[in-house]
């Protein structure tokens, strides 16, 4: 359920611009209460297309972030006609980067080779053309398209895979097929030209736990873990209010590390939250806040890298498909950037030093 609204204006533009020791008396090891992860958001504002709006919600979230996220759909249109992938990704992302790192953050990049709001289909653009991620040509304008943003923008992390699992279940075979084989070709090319950079792919955590479709018991990632073999972290996508979980305190404590038990691999969370407006389960701003509070816990529990919002913001409705519906009020700011109460929860878990 990958959110990727099409703010394209508005960050073109953007893109432009240019611990206390322990006393010798005491025998007693207090216990690290420093955070493993870093946290972020993406540029995506309440509304599209205004360059200033963009601006203020980047340096109001930046306050509060070690990292920024570029959370990427393949400009399929203009690869498609045949424009050249780095001239591109210097166009925009490059830029965006920049923008981000002089602000002291850094860079975690997820190109999105599917539909971020309907994994059992192809992009919108490539289904809109007539094209498919199945056509070893289209494969191929991916692996580019990647290799040129790890290239120009030297992310710290790259995720060329998203929600593989929750594709595996409602795609047709083929197109699952597809993806694996784009991130094969896509992580070979780019580990020849950077071994630095750090790969990853995505799962979505309620599938893996049976509360989405298809519905049933504990499925687990060992499946994404043998078709993906080459990644070195686990991304995880994970909004627990649309698995039925009605209430924060009643997510497992083991909600991520029974993902990776017996296999461990470093995981981040790159996209998730809780709505703060009822959407399939009924919901408060204050719960919001409390799953705020409850999802450090689980991150703590697992020894997590990474926690990414994705929003910062709420959305304004107009301004983006009807499918982000679901997704609309997950922002720790409101549409008009006033604090919600979950900006605190996520405030104080950022005072906590970073180990």
């Amino acid at each position: 359920m990958r959110l990727v609204p099409r703010i394209t204006t508005a960050l073109v533009a953007l893109a432009l611009l240019a611990a206390p020791g322990c006393s010798k008396k005491s025998r007693v090891t207090a216990p690290d209460t420093r955070r493993t992860y870093g946290m972020g958001f993406s540029a995506i504002p309440p509304r599209g297309g205004d360059l200033p709006l963009v601006v203020q919600t980047i340096d109001l979230w930046a306050q509060r972030a070690d990292f920024a996220l570029l959370l990427i759909e393949p400009p399929w249109d203009s690869l498609l006609a045949g424009m050249p992938a780095d001239t591109l990704v210097k166009g925009f992302q490059l830029g965006l980067a920049n923008y981000y790192r002089s602000k002291g953050l850094r860079i975690v990049a997820s190109i999105d080779p599917t539909n971020g709001l309907d994994r059992a289909a192809d992009s919108a653009p490539l289904v809109a053309a007539g094209r498919s991620l199945t056509e070893p040509a289209v494969r191929a304008l991916y692996r580019d398209y990647c290799l040129a943003l790890d290239t120009l923008v030297h992310p710290d992390y790259l995720g060329i895979a998203s929600e593989t699992n929750l594709v595996r279940a409602i795609a047709p075979a083929p197109l699952y097929a597809a993806v694996v084989l784009a991130a094969e070709s896509t992580a070979a090319a780019v580990r020849a030209v950077d071994p630095a950079v750090k790969l990853y792919s995505t799962v979505q955590v309620e599938t893996a736990w049976g509360r989405l479709a298809p519905a049933g018991g504990y499925v687990g990632v060992a499946q994404d873990r043998a078709d993906f073999a080459f990644v070195q972290a686990l991304g995880l996508s994970s909004y627990p209010y649309l698995g039925g979980f009605t209430d924060p305190d009643s997510i497992p404590g083991d909600y991520y590390t029974r993902l990776t038990l017996g296999s461990p691999i470093p995981v981040m969370v790159i996209e998730g939250g809780w709505a703060s407006t009822t959407v399939a389960v009924p919901s408060t701003p204050e719960m919001q806040r409390r799953y705020i509070a409850r999802h450090a816990r689980l991150l703590d529990a697992a020894g997590a890298i990474g926690w990414f919002q994705i929003t910062f913001t709420d959305l304004d409705l107009t301004s983006f498909p009807p499918g982000v519906a679901p997704f609309a009020t997950l922002g720790l700011v409101d549409v008009s950037l006033q604090p919600k109460p979950a900006l605190s929860a996520w405030d104080a878990e950022f005072a906590r030093r970073r180990r």
